[in-house]
């Protein structure tokens, strides 16, 4: 069973309506390739491991001794301690027969490996220890030991060009673009089964400084460790932030940054919940605004507090995401393909999904995490057309946002790994649209707090009323199918009426050579009249050390207007829209973009630019 929230097979209602059409191939799991060296400290990630480093960061206790080598019956743990409490447990991990894994002291978590069946219950009676739980009722692959590398695919080139798809309509995408594409000083991340960085639509936004992977709970830096094991999260990634570079597809906020984490395990594609932690962890670290998680912890789909395992989830997943709240960073998450009341929880027939699923009765105590977990922004998926997607979980109190996820033949076409692209359905669709939407508002209000950012997600959505279904419980602005709507990209970036006139613009990339002037055309035709008073002129260069460029609008007539004047000093990019009063020029006719370098060492390119009259 996968905990993906977007489905793959008839009969696994949790991750069932997965439709992927990706341009007549068949899709399968990436092939891992290449190991990495032997381990030296356990608590180090993996690429500082291989080089002998020691690395220290808050989510890492003092080096512990290394663990045993894998054996059958190796089961996975969390310690739970008071947060800086860890070092004072870790020699009694040892003597109750386990080894210290991975451990995040700032919130007070060990993840530990051991053989033994009673170490649960021994660690509980040591002093310092809060709770003890088994994260998965299945061995730990060999392969934590000695991780391989996923798959780096050969890429096709596309021949397709972007157009509008009825999900960006939906939610006012394409209307928010003519006002910005995000800014590239927010950094999102895609915490999922991995990324493909090389992918077309996705190289230019990808963010491998911030990359990493947290398969079995530890980070592992090697480059490429983040690439993906099956498809979903390269289909979520260009969701959120595919480019918009003429080719493929655009994302809702085609110019922020995305990082990968990949938390998925290959061959099972399974999220354990230390898997969960060192990804909520690294978020919080590395400084993303928003990460999107379209997926629940495995193995359980709905965790109990009243089971001791399961309540040391709760609590590790529940502190991981608060730790990544608390250093700036949304969680976004989907709410499942099971057409299930979240609101009225009475059995889970799919758990444990790592070995046998058993029937049982549960209460609302039992969350799905990390979607019910305070804090999370919990998104429903709705079809072509705004109706709640057939699959979709509900939830009166639950639900926070609905977005686009797709449904039967209308799903929701993406980014693939091998510079493909597909058709998928589910929640994990809608998630990243909500994602990108929350990233357009991180970059039009940079000094949001997660909390505001969320508050505004609901504020900004257009309410959805409950159909003729008895399901369906709340008021027309706050219901279990909807939540407080349908979001709402163009509110998120300001705007609140579509762009007044035509769209003009070169994809075309221009060089900017050190101490040049370059011009970038576009021909404007067909507009009656002169220009509005309100021009708005994107544009998106890419160039390091932006204090040396001066950036010019040039009128058919020849008419300067300066956009950009040496500002910025060492930032990158300028990726912005400018509005100009262009009341006295005539709308028809050439216009240019003219960027001069004034500087020395550092050059670059006029990626793109538009016009709208």
């Amino acid at each position: 069973m996968f905990s993906l929230i977007s489905g793959r097979t008839a009969g696994r209602s949790r991750t069932s309506a997965i439709s992927v059409a990706a341009l007549g191939t068949i899709m399968a799991l990436a092939t891992p390739a290449g190991l990495a060296h032997a381990a030296t400290s356990d608590t180090a990630p993996v690429a500082a491991r291989s080089a002998g480093a020691s690395t220290a960061t808050t989510a890492k206790a003092a080096p512990a001794a290394a663990p045993a080598a894998w054996a059958a019956g190796t089961r996975a743990y969390l310690v739970i301690t008071a947060p800086g409490g860890t070092a004072a447990v870790t020699g009694a991990v040892a003597t109750k027969g386990g080894s210290v894994f991975a451990t995040y002291d700032a919130i007070g978590v060990i993840v530990a490996h051991s053989t033994s069946t009673t170490f649960a219950s021994s660690m509980r009676t040591v002093g310092g220890v809060q709770q003890v739980g088994a994260t998965r009722t299945s061995d730990v692959p060999a392969d934590a030991y000695n991780p391989a590398l996923p798959a780096n695919p050969s890429q096709s080139t596309t021949t397709l060009a972007e157009s509008n798809r009825w999900d960006m309509t939906q939610i006012k995408a394409d209307q928010a673009w003519a006002v910005t594409t995000g800014s590239a000083s927010v950094k999102v991340g895609v915490l999922d089964t991995g990324v493909d960085d090389q992918h077309q639509d996705i190289a230019p936004n990808f963010n491998a400084a911030d990359s990493a992977s947290c398969a079995y709970g530890k980070a592992d830096t090697r480059a490429g460790a983040w690439r993906d094991v099956d498809t979903h999260g390269t289909h979520v990634a260009g969701t959120i932030a595919a480019a918009k570079n003429g080719k493929g597809v655009i994302g809702v906020a085609p110019g922020v940054k995305i990082s990968s984490v990949r938390i998925a395990e290959p061959n099972s594609t399974l999220f354990f919940a230390e898997n969960t932690i060192c990804g909520f962890v690294w978020a919080g670290d590395h400084g993303f605004k928003v990460t999107n998680n379209s997926y629940y912890t495995d193995p359980w789909q709905f965790n109990c507090p009243d089971n001791l395992d399961q309540a040391a989830i709760i609590e590790g997943v529940r502190r991981a995401q608060e730790y990544a709240e608390g250093k700036g960073s949304l969680q976004v998450a989907a709410a499942g393909n099971s057409n299930y009341d979240l609101a009225n929880k009475t059995t889970d027939s799919e758990s444990p999904n790592d070995s046998t699923p058993v029937t049982r009765t549960i209460t609302n105590a039992c969350i799905d995490i990390p979607t019910e977990l305070p804090g999370v922004v919990t998104v429903a998926a709705q079809g072509n057309g705004g109706a709640k997607a057939s699959y979709s979980n509900f939830g009166n109190g639950v639900i926070d946002v609905a977005a686009p996820g797709g449904d039967g033949s209308s799903g929701v076409y993406s980014t693939l790994p091998g510079g493909k692209y597909g058709n998928m359905n589910g929640t994990s669709m809608a998630s990243p649209h909500v994602t990108g939407v929350a990233a357009l508002i991180a970059s039009a209000n940079p000094s949001f707090t997660p909390a505001q950012i969320r508050d505004q997600l609901g504020v900004q959505a257009t309410d959805r009323a409950c159909p003729s279904d008895t399901r369906c419980k709340g008021t027309a602005t706050k219901n279990g199918f909807f939540g407080e709507g349908s979001v709402d990209a163009l509110k998120a970036v300001g705007g609140s009426t579509p762009p007044p006139g035509k769209y003009f613009e070169n994809l075309t990339d221009v060089t900017v050579p050190d101490n040049t002037t370059v011009e970038s055309p576009i021909t404007v035709s067909g507009v009656t009249g002169n220009a509005p008073a309100t021009l708005k002129v994107g544009v998106d260069v890419k160039h390091t050390y932006i204090g040396d460029l001066k950036v010019d609008l040039v009128a058919p007539d020849g008419s300067v207007y300066t956009l950009h004047n040496r500002t910025g000093g060492s930032a990158d990019d300028i990726v912005q829209t400018y509005t100009v009063n262009a009341s006295s020029e005539v709308a028809n006719g050439v216009w240019k973009l003219r960027v001069n370098d004034n500087a020395s060492q550092d050059s670059g390119k006029i990626d793109a630019w538009n016009l709208t009259f």
